[in-house]
C-alpha cells in the first residue's frame, strides 16, 4: 500500500491527529514519513531563526504524531508552500500526501491562494486530505465510490488494502444513481449490477462491501450525503487527469472554481478524503 509519506505539516489542523490515526494500521505505521514545513524567503539571519523555530515545531509534532524516530525525516525547506510540497513529493517519490484544508471551495479557494487546493489540482499523486473543521476519528468505516467505468479500480483496491488491516472495519462502496433506471427481467437494475461487480472484486482482497445506492443529479452531493448516512470516517475516491499531457502541468481553471465532484467532495465532506488518482483510460 502506502510506503513513503510525505506529512505537509503547518502546525495548525488536524493533520497530526489524523497521522496518528492512521497508526493504527500495520503497513501505515511502518512506512517511512517525511514531515515536512515550508518556511518563507527571507534573508539568511531571518531564514535561520525561522528554520530553528520549524524545526523545533516538526520535532515536536513526530512526537505527538507518534511516528518511530528510525523512520522519520524531518524537513524545512524555504518558498513557495504549494510548489515545494510538490517538489518535495517528486524528490523523495512520495507514495501519499498528507496535508491540512480549510474547506474553501470555489473561488475563495483562489482568493485565499489555496495550497492544498493547487497541490490537490497538480499533483498525481494520492492525497489525503484532512479539513481543520473535521473531528478525526480513528478510521473504522471507509466508504469507496464506485461508478462502474473502471475508473475506480485503484480507488477501491486501496480501500480493501486499508480496511483489512483494521480488526472490525467496514467497507461501504457507494454508487450514485442521477435518475431512476429501469429493472432488467430479473428486476435488478444497472446499478444493482455494478455494485454486484464491485463487492466481487473486494471479495477477491479478502473483503466482505456493503453495497449503498445514493440518488441525486449532483453527484458531489450525493456522495457526501452517502458518507454521512454511512458514518464515514474516511472518504476514498478516484479522479482522473483528462487533460492534454501538455496542459497537465497547468492549474484545471474549471476544477479550481469548484467544477469538479472530487474537488466538491474535497470541501464538503464529513470525513477527511483520499484521493487517488487513476491513470487516463483510452
Amino acid at each position: 500500500m502506502f510506503r513513503n509519506l510525505l506529512i505537509a505539516d503547518s502546525g495548525k489542523g488536524h493533520v497530526e491527529e489524523m497521522v496518528r490515526m492512521l497508526q493504527d494500521i500495520p503497513s501505515l505505521k511502518r512506512a517511512r514519513a517525511t514531515l515536512l514545513h515550508v518556511v518563507p524567503e527571507q534573508s539568511k539571519a531571518q531564514a535561520d531563526d525561522h528554520r530553528a523555530d520549524a524545526e523545533a515545531l516538526l520535532d515536536k509534532a513526530n512526537e505527538r504524531m507518534g511516528l518511530q524516530a528510525d523512520s522519520v525525516t524531518i524537513l524545512v525547506r524555504e518558498g513557495d508552500t504549494k510548489q515545494v510540497v510538490l517538489k518535495v513529493a517528486e524528490e523523495i517519490n512520495s507514495d501519499l500526501i498528507v496535508m491540512g484544508s480549510r474547506g474553501l471551495g470555489r473561488l475563495q479557494s483562489i482568493l485565499a491562494n489555496s495550497t492544498s487546493q493547487y497541490v490537490f489540482q497538480l499533483s498525481t499523486r494520492p492525497m489525503l486530505l484532512v479539513r481543520d473543521d473535521l473531528y478525526v476519528r480513528h478510521v473504522n468505516r471507509v466508504m469507496v465510490t464506485v461508478d462502474g467505468t473502471g475508473v475506480g479500480d485503484d480507488a477501491l483496491r486501496t480501500a480493501c488494502e486499508l480496511i483489512s488491516e483494521i480488526p472490525g472495519g467496514t467497507l461501504t462502496g457507494v454508487h450514485v444513481v442521477r435518475q431512476e433506471s429501469t429493472p432488467t427481467r430479473g428486476g435488478r437494475t444497472r446499478a444493482d449490477e455494478i455494485l454486484d461487480a464491485a463487492v466481487q472484486r473486494a471479495r477477491g482482497f479478502g473483503v466482505e462491501l456493503k453495497p449503498m445506492t445514493s440518488f441525486g443529479n449532483d453527484i458531489g452531493r450525493a456522495v457526501c450525503a452517502a458518507a454521512s448516512e454511512a458514518n464515514a470516517d474516511l472518504v476514498v475516491i478516484a479522479s482522473q487527469d483528462r487533460r492534454p499531457l501538455v496542459a497537465r502541468g497547468l492549474v484545471d481553471l474549471d476544477k479550481l472554481l469548484g467544477g469538479s465532484v472530487s474537488d466538491y467532495i474535497r470541501v464538503h465532506a464529513p470525513a477527511p478524503v483520499l484521493l487517488v488518482r487513476e491513470p487516463e483510460r483510452g
